[in-house]
């Protein structure tokens, strides 16, 4: 088995973020720093920063409704307020599935399971998300078509989104945005891309799985029909 993926059964990170842990040299394999790419068996003494891994036959699922001010990270250099402070006591060693950003809300789940992580934050997978997005001032249909055709980021246009106007009022206009990409603060970049400021982001649903009534800043573990919902997503 190669050594990302064993280290995401021991439910240490997603695949990626594994990697990235062996190419930094966190990683030994019976004495030795691992490599990218490296096969692991099971009986291998494999060490995270000095720390014994052992493959976990289960595994634990929760989902939270994140508040703005919190940054998903496990720790922060800037010593800001992280998402782990919100899970109750005795979780377990989680971490987040993909990343909000400090002043977005909403959707956020976490896991020990590497394999699943890996299949709703990799690309390939098109797993969709929906945002719900406040923006100042008015969106005209030309704006709107560019946001759904694909706007230009970073040398690369984005895929085709969806979006659906919810309520003008004389400030603010709220949309539903669905993406099913996850580049570094995409949707604020989209908008502003068509000279347009959001004020409010909150992500609503993971695939057709969504919030329900779970209050901001509130975590609960995922149900068996959400956790089979996820996995065969």
């Amino acid at each position: 088995m190669r050594i990302n993926k064993y280290l995401a059964e021991c439910g240490v990170a997603s695949r990626r973020a594994c990697d990235k842990l062996i190419a930094e040299g966190h990683v030994k394999v019976n004495g030795k720093v691992a490599a990218l790419g490296e096969d692991v068996r099971d009986g291998d003494d494999v060490t995270v920063d000095g720390n014994a891994v052992r493959r976990r036959l289960s595994h634990s699922y929760y989902l939270m409704n994140k508040p703005k001010g919190y940054v998903c990270t496990v720790k922060d250099d800037k010593d800001r307020k992280t998402v782990m402070q919100l899970l109750p006591a005795g979780a377990g060693r989680l971490f987040p599935v993909g990343r909000l950003d400090y002043d977005t809300e909403g959707m956020l789940l976490f896991t020990d399971d590497g394999d699943l992580a890996f299949r709703l934050t990799h690309p390939k997978n098109e797993i969709e998300k929906t945002y719900l997005v406040k923006i100042e001032g008015f969106i005209t249909d030309a704006e709107l078509n560019r946001l759904r055709t694909g706007i230009e980021l970073d040398g690369k246009m984005t895929n085709k989104s969806r979006i659906r106007l919810i309520s003008i009022d004389k400030r603010f206009t709220k949309l539903h945005v669905t993406i099913h990409e996850g580049r570094n603060r995409q949707v604020r970049r989209m908008f502003a891309a068509v000279g347009k400021h959001i004020v409010f982001l909150k992500r609503i649903k993971i695939g057709d799985m969504g919030l329900g009534s779970l209050e901001r800043g509130a975590v609960r573990k995922l149900t068996p029909e959400e956790i089979f919902y996820l996995t065969n997503l």
